[in-house]
């Protein structure tokens, strides 16, 4: 039977800040699209993944469905960032993205693309305007989300800097650099109502371009004096109606979670929801944030209920840096009383319970990879992290005390474990302990050292059947790759 795993598209692609819709029998997913060891953000084309709603194990590639280079601003702006599609009410599928020349930096307007198809192709239509006919730059034009509310069209965006929150950052220091990353005026930085930062909203008219009205803010702006005080929004609006109220769901500025607030309204009175997941588990059971599973990095994604059940769909960071950043989901619940409890990363989200302990996986599916002292964002010294070269997807630079984490796998007469690993860049001697707790002790280890190319290695296990997580701990000298990961 065929599995689903995180990432859940294919091991070398990577599309962040998904966006996943139901359209039709089809839930599709709308992202960015890194490039594998990438050296920025977004620099491929749009693509597009999609399965049937009764089958999350099979996505299906739909192939590009819009290149930067059809957008008027190319080559100016060469990259794309994060997409939504909403479906107007003439049926067709509409396609909003801003354009980047680095980042942070984006463009000042909000572009438009069309497509008959949910799969695309997409072809460009033009910019999210004004009345007159001028192109809407108010506010900070980034991550659209957008709903088709009973007819009605919202478009919400922005980004929100603690510049004036920051004791350290001056006031003629903050509008410089709202300036700078926004491109906009000093007038309008001083000028605009609540300031040109945080998530907007405004309404569009039926050619899905032009705006009803000027946006404005949904949320309070001073995020250190309200409810929003230890989740403030960054980034990443998106928007879902649940049972008659609004979810909206966002990244937030500590930068690796997903939070959401509601509201009985699409346009004020949000309060504050909680933590849907985070890249690091931080939070999830009161994990504190140096105790974090995996490094973390920036998130970006939403939920959708999916054949009457609710996703959180999220990207994880590999190699070391932020620019090669993988589509993982997880199941959530939303309870009676609106609320959505947070939800671990895991190797099997899509699968529907426990991947079978029975052959080989990708050491590129763990969700856990940690040392004890793990970085948030970019770096450059020696830390276990997931990496490729050529063909070759694997976990590396495991030293001495790091954790190789995946859940979940259900056992069923399982009596070897395996690791197909390699010598690291300084010679191991030491062995890689199987454990099926974090804190659990070890129920099989296997020795390690000596192996220049990928090499298999064993132990025999006496475990009960059920369904566990499964750790390998290096406790040794030097470092060793994994490659994969084999149960017999």
């Amino acid at each position: 039977m065929k599995q689903a795993f995180n990432p859940y598209t294919p091991i070398n692609e990577y599309v962040p800040d998904g966006e996943p819709h139901v359209f039709g029998d089809r839930v599709y997913i709308y992202g960015s699209h890194d490039k594998e060891n990438g050296d920025t953000f977004c620099m491929l084309d749009y693509v597009t993944y999609s399965a049937p709603v009764d089958n999350l194990r099979d996505w299906r590639y739909e192939g590009v469905i819009y290149k930067a280079s059809q957008d008027p601003l190319y080559p100016k702006f060469r990259y794309m960032y994060a997409p939504d599609v909403v479906q107007g009410n003439d049926g067709k599928y509409y396609l909003y993205y801003s354009m980047a020349d680095g980042y942070p930096n984006c463009s000042y307007v909000m572009s438009v693309a069309v497509s008959s198809s949910p799969a695309g192709p997409f072809e460009y239509l033009g910019v999210v305007k004004n009345p007159d006919g001028t192109p809407l730059t108010d506010y900070a034009i980034f991550d659209p989300g957008l709903i088709n509310d009973n007819g009605h069209i919202y478009l919400y965006y922005g980004m929100w800097y603690d510049f004036d929150e920051n004791p350290s950052i001056t006031r003629e220091e903050s509008v410089k650099k709202q300036m700078e990353l926004y491109k906009k005026t000093r007038e309008e930085v001083e000028t605009t109502p609540g300031g040109v930062q945080g998530p907007v909203v405004v309404e569009l008219e039926g050619d899905m371009m032009t705006v009803k009205h000027k946006p404005y803010h949904i949320f309070p702006l001073t995020y250190y004096d309200s409810e929003f005080k230890e989740h403030p929004f960054f980034e990443g609006s998106s928007i879902r109606k649940i049972g008659g109220k609004y979810y909206f769901v966002y990244s937030t500025h500590k930068n690796h979670e997903l939070a959401y607030a509601v509201s009985d309204y699409h346009d004020r009175d949000f309060k504050f929801g909680g933590i849907i997941i985070s890249n690091g588990d931080i939070g999830y059971k009161g994990r504190l944030p140096k105790d974090r599973l995996s490094r973390t990095g920036n998130t970006h994604g939403s939920i959708e209920n999916i054949n009457g059940e609710w996703y959180v769909f999220y990207h994880r960071q590999t190699r070391k840096n932020e620019f090669s950043r993988q589509a993982c989901a997880e199941k959530i619940e939303i309870l009676k009383d609106g609320s959505i409890p947070q939800v671990e990363m895991t190797s099997c989200g899509l699968n529907g319970g426990p991947l079978v302990a029975k052959g080989e996986y990708s050491a590129f599916i763990s969700c856990n990879l940690t040392n004890g002292s793990l970085p948030h964002g970019t770096y450059d010294f020696e830390c276990p992290h997931l990496t490729s070269q050529g063909e070759d997807h694997y976990a590396s630079e495991i030293h001495t005390g790091t954790h190789l984490g995946f859940k979940y796998f259900s056992f069923d007469g399982v009596k070897k474990i395996g690791i197909n690993y390699r010598d690291g860049a300084r010679k191991p001697s030491g062995k890689v302990y199987i454990k099926l707790d974090f804190d659990g002790a070890p129920v099989g280890e296997i020795p390690v050292g000596g192996a220049d190319s990928w090499t298999w290695a064993y132990t025999d296990i006496n475990v009960k059947n059920g369904t566990y997580p499964v750790y390998f701990y290096y406790d040794g000298e030097g470092i060793i790759d994994i490659k994969d990961i084999s149960f017999e």
